[in-house]
């Protein structure tokens, strides 16, 4: 489990068939073999760790499902990586309950400067856009944002400076997609209305 508050700035060191390398500022004494790491939103398991003289690294082991369905299968070496560990208890509740596993892609559809902030506009597959609510979450590339409109299956939110520079948010244009992960409690809630009597 996650908040969608981004904590560090990693960069895919190595990339091969479903196999990365990613190297991160946290030290290899706070991470654990097994324990789980958001990669760009995606929950994955750490199965090895060491150090260099330029930080930890660590690798995960990626399947063709999570390649097929997320960006994860266009990675490459140099690619930066929006990173966060696992939640643990009595931790500040940030962002919201974010899970790491991606319902699908949103697509950036147009960025405009809003102030020293930047309005981001998104396209998603038709099944997810129901999901989707104005002032609701949205967890995008691993960050917790709130939704600022939403007209049939596309949506937009507010990206702060902050945001824009510790995360890969700076760098995003039209075109790109991004990892989504709806809010956890509107995939229960449906879930919960198609069995309504």
């Amino acid at each position: 489990m996650f908040t969608g508050i981004v904590s560090d700035l990693g960069e895919v060191t190595a990339a091969d068939k479903g196999r990365f390398t990613i190297r991160t500022r946290y030290p290899a004494t706070e991470m654990e073999v097994g324990g789980s790491m958001s990669c760009d939103g995606c929950c994955l398991t750490m199965t090895s760790l060491r150090t260099d003289g330029r930080g930890s690294l660590f690798t995960v082991d990626v399947s063709n499902e999570t390649r097929g369905k997320t960006t994860l299968g266009g990675w490459q070496p140099g690619r930066k990586v929006n990173l966060e560990r696992s939640l643990r208890l009595g931790q500040e509740l940030g962002g919201h309950l974010v899970t790491g596993h991606i319902d699908g892609l949103a697509r950036i559809v147009d960025v405009a400067a809003d102030g020293e902030s930047r309005r981001f506009s998104f396209e998603v597959p038709e099944h997810l856009a129901p999901y989707i609510a104005p002032k609701g979450s949205v967890a995008l590339d691993g960050v917790s944002l709130t939704v600022n409109e939403v007209s049939d299956n596309r949506f937009g939110v507010n990206v702060i400076p902050h945001t824009l520079t510790v995360t890969t948010w700076g760098a995003k244009t039209p075109g790109q997609s991004v990892n989504l992960e709806v809010d956890l409690f509107a995939r229960y809630i449906a879930r919960l209305l198609e069995f309504r009597p």
